[in-house]
């Protein structure tokens, strides 16, 4: 058995938050991601329809960011050391 949790998203080095993913999973999430914010510029084009769009990208920044909490490294804040 693995004694230590894979994380799939490691904290950054330096400030709050998470850095880029460290597994496939981490990947597929930052992957689908992506092809939601694309999809979502066509069936909500920010010129026509901004108030959706922003709502649209708003959720999906939510849903990465709770992602990113379950399957990430317990954010705080790092200077860069190991403490």
């Amino acid at each position: 058995m693995e004694s230590q949790r894979k994380y799939w998203f490691p904290a950054k080095r330096y400030g709050w938050g998470w850095g880029i993913p460290s597994t496939w999973q981490g990947w597929l999430v930052l992957g689908a991601f992506a092809v939601l914010v694309i999809v979502g510029s066509f069936l909500f084009p920010p010129a026509r329809d901004p108030g959706r769009y922003l709502f649209y990208i708003a959720v999906l920044c939510a849903l990465l960011i709770g992602v990113c909490w379950l399957k990430g490294e317990p954010p705080r804040w790092r200077w860069g050391n190991n403490e």
